[in-house]
C-alpha cells in the first residue's frame, strides 16, 4: 500500500533500508532453499563449445532423460582413456 505524504510518497509494505537492516542482511546462498542454488562444482569446469552429431546420436542420449549431454561426454571420456 503506497500513502501519499505532503511531500513524498511511502511504501509502507517495503520500506527504505535502514543501516541497521543492511548490517543484519544475510548473502542469497546462505537464506535461499538449496533447491534454487547451484551447489559446488563436482568436476573441473566444462568448455562450451558446438558440435555437429547425427540426429541418431542425439536421440538415442536424448531418450535417457535428463543429463544427456553429460552421457556423450563419459562415452567420449572413456574413449581417449582406452585410446588415449
Amino acid at each position: 500500500m503506497i500513502t501519499t505524504n505532503t511531500a513524498e510518497k511511502t511504501d509502507t509494505e517495503n520500506p527504505e533500508w535502514t543501516e541497521d537492516m543492511f548490517n543484519e542482511a544475510k548473502p542469497a546462498s546462505e537464506v535461499l532453499p538449496k533447491l534454487i542454488r547451484r551447489g559446488k562444482q563436482k568436476a573441473p569446469v566444462k568448455i562450451s563449445t558446438t558440435i555437429r552429431l547425427s540426429n541418431e546420436v542425439i536421440q538415442y542420449f536424448k531418450s535417457g532423460g535428463k543429463g544427456w549431454q553429460s552421457r556423450i561426454d563419459k562415452v567420449l571420456k572413456d574413449h581417449v582413456k582406452a585410446h588415449g
